[in-house]
């Protein structure tokens, strides 16, 4: 099968990435090594995201599930758990290998985010032990919420906005170690407005509980505290697994991050990159920044694949 784009990766850039190229009237493959949703459903769905234009508020699980629908109502062909190997170079193409087989294509836009991602961990007696059985690293349903201390650990916005979730439904703490949180302001706010307490200049000593989470050990400006908990959820950031990048022969910076120009060209031609992936002077990783980076990407592609007369 002959394509005249191939994305790798099914989030909000790898989606928008395919509706752009329909919209061209690409032929287009969308491969995923995992689910299609990327961040938005593997770390927070039910966080509420307040700065997407067009919706005061919208959660982050039907943020996906519209760009899912959009792409696939544009006929976009998407493939969930099918990994990418290797990009070669063919004949006037690129071969995208996989497990599954090869797809031949005379474009590429790479959009995998922050590649094969896990949550950071905090490291303490108690987190492995207690997973599963109250510790977690993705908030529950709010049902599951109801009647249960909920504490959570983080300063950004993500932890905000999921203890102001739960906040909604039952007692909710919320701790870091900072003096002051990296969210936006407005989060902040909210936060403030809210009946969430807010426990600041503070180490997490140890998860506590036989078999379920009982409390969690904090060590506040010094001294030890006790907080009684239910649900310790965890939320400090992601460590990332970027390594297939390594074998796309793509140019890297330190971070291991793919140099694009500002038109979202890499170090091969015919591949484009776009989203948290990708790093030039001044990128944000913002859900609106990844966006437009694909806009880009799949115009530049329409340009190197149709070579119109107006490029």
């Amino acid at each position: 099968m002959s394509y005249d784009v191939v994305i790798i990766g099914a989030g909000c850039a790898g989606l928008t990435a395919g509706i752009y190229a329909r919209s061209k009237l690409m032929k287009t493959l969308i491969l995923d090594s995992g689910r299609v949703g990327g961040q938005l459903v593997s770390l927070y769905p039910e966080k509420g995201i307040h700065n997407y234009p067009g919706f005061e508020t919208i959660q982050a699980r039907k943020l996906s599930d519209k760009l899912y629908a959009q792409a696939e109502s544009s006929e976009c062909e998407i493939h969930e758990n099918e990994k990418v190997i290797d990009i070669l170079n063919g004949d006037e193409e690129l071969v995208v290998t996989t497990p599954q087989g090869e797809y031949h294509t005379k474009s590429v836009i790479v959009a995998i985010g922050m590649g094969s991602f896990k949550p950071k961990k905090m490291g303490c007696p108690g987190e492995d032990e207690l997973y599963g059985k109250g510790v977690t690293y993705i908030l529950p349903v709010k049902e599951e919420l109801v009647g249960k201390k909920v504490t959570m650990f983080g300063g950004g916005n993500s932890a905000i906005d999921m203890a102001l979730i739960a906040d909604s439904v039952t007692d909710t703490t919320i701790v870091h170690r900072r003096p002051e949180f990296r969210a936006d302001e407005s989060t902040v706010n909210h936060l403030k407005e809210s009946n969430i307490t807010a426990i600041m200049n503070a180490n997490l000593v140890s998860i506590n509980g036989t078999d379920r989470v009982e409390s969690v050990t904090l060590s506040v400006d010094g001294e030890e505290r006790i907080v009684p908990t239910d649900l310790a959820v965890i939320n400090i950031g992601i460590s990332a697994d970027l390594e297939d990048l390594k074998v796309w022969n793509l140019d890297l910076n330190q971070d291991g991050l793919i140099k694009v120009d500002f038109d979202m060209t890499t170090s091969r031609p015919g591949i484009f990159a776009c989203g948290d992936v990708v790093s030039y002077p001044g990128k944000f990783k913002q859900i609106t920044t990844a966006m437009g980076e694909a806009t880009t990407a799949v115009l530049m592609a329409h340009r190197f694949v149709k070579k119109p007369y107006w490029s």
